[in-house]
């Protein structure tokens, strides 16, 4: 069976920066199950993976503007720490939520410095290459309760 819409697909993969750095891996634990062509991968590596098959394996690269988007400085605030009050012991790297015009966002804490802290809404993958190496373990149709609730169940999925 080939990878196409609504198939549930099982990959393991190992995610790398341009400098060969790994980003995250499914090596030595189980491969990731995914409902394919329903937006629960990056559009570049969904393309990729399309009509692929079980023992296929790929080396893929993927641009910012097909993975996590480009870098937006626009995203990048400063607020006066009384803005997060009730929030404890901020650090840099800290993410936290916060409500926007286009709804809540993930932001991390960059920088602190006195009374005011820097928050950066970009997905800290933006604006960088992704190198995918990845492995096709097992394709199979979805079943019609994985496709209503939107992810695979059983082995590599959610389980209820």
């Amino acid at each position: 069976m080939q990878i196409t819409k609504d198939a549930v697909a099982l990959i393991h993969y190992t995610l790398t920066d341009d400098a060969g750095a790994t980003i995250d891996s499914s090596a030595g634990g189980e491969p990731l199950a995914y409902i394919h062509g329903n937006g629960n991968l990056i559009p570049g590596l969904e393309r990729e993976l399309e009509g692929k098959g079980e023992g296929d394996k790929l080396d893929v690269k993927i641009t910012p503007a097909d993975g996590y988007g480009e870098f937006d400085k626009a995203l990048i605030q400063q607020v006066p720490r009384r803005a997060l009050k009730g929030v404890g012991n901020l650090h840099v790297g800290m993410q936290l939520h916060a409500q926007s015009e286009h709804g809540v966002r993930a932001v991390t804490i960059t920088h602190l410095q006195g009374d005011m802290v820097t928050l950066d809404g970009n997905h800290p993958l933006a604006g960088k290459n992704l190198n995918f190496k990845v492995e096709i373990v097992g394709v199979r149709a979805a079943t019609e309760e994985e496709l209503a609730h939107g992810h695979v169940h059983g082995p590599g999925g959610h389980h209820h």
